[in-house]
């Protein structure tokens, strides 16, 4: 597990080489969604206490590219991490369009690439009507600029998430 100084509120299992880079991709791309429970278990012992999570959510994925892939690797980690942190999962984020892939583009067209791209939805609305702060715990597989994180935020706190918190599996 990494400790992660320059992106607060994140929790990582470490860089994006060898197992972990090779575990992440079997999970998003070969269909190993086994790898989902042992990953999310890795990840949830990395979360602190002191975040005093409400709920865990998901980056979304294109109903298009969701279709073609057959399930959304983020939402399976993400459920999983859920599980064993004895929280609920939120469907809080939607994807409004399709996006070109971020693994195909530089740093800067990163972010135009996902700007409006995310909107809240169902279930993340219960998170934005308490009076309280609720803080929600986004999960994606790899991290790269923090790009389609930051666009999720930005979706969130468009919809009154206060506090966003993030577990990915590498860097």
């Amino acid at each position: 597990m990494l400790n992660n100084a320059a992106v607060p509120h994140l929790v990582l299992l470490g860089e994006h080489k060898a197992m972990l880079r090779r575990a992440a991709r079997e999970l998003k791309y070969g269909g190993h969604r086994d790898l989902a429970q042992v990953l999310g278990a890795a990840l949830a012992r990395g979360v602190p206490s002191e975040w005093q999570l409400r709920a865990v959510s998901a980056v979304p994925m294109h109903a298009g590219r969701q279709r073609q892939r057959r399930f959304n690797h983020a939402e399976l980690l993400a459920r999983c991490l859920a599980a064993e942190l004895g929280l609920p999962y939120h469907d809080s984020l939607r994807r409004t369009r399709a996006t070109t892939q971020q693994a195909k583009l530089s740093g800067q067209a990163r972010l135009g690439n996902l700007a409006g791209a995310f909107a809240v939805q169902g279930s993340g609305l219960s998170l934005m009507e308490s009076a309280t702060p609720q803080p929600l715990l986004l999960v994606d597989d790899v991290m790269t600029t923090g790009a389609t994180l930051k666009a999720c935020r930005d979706a969130l706190a468009g919809g009154g998430v206060t506090e966003v918190y993030y577990a990915v599996i590498t860097r």
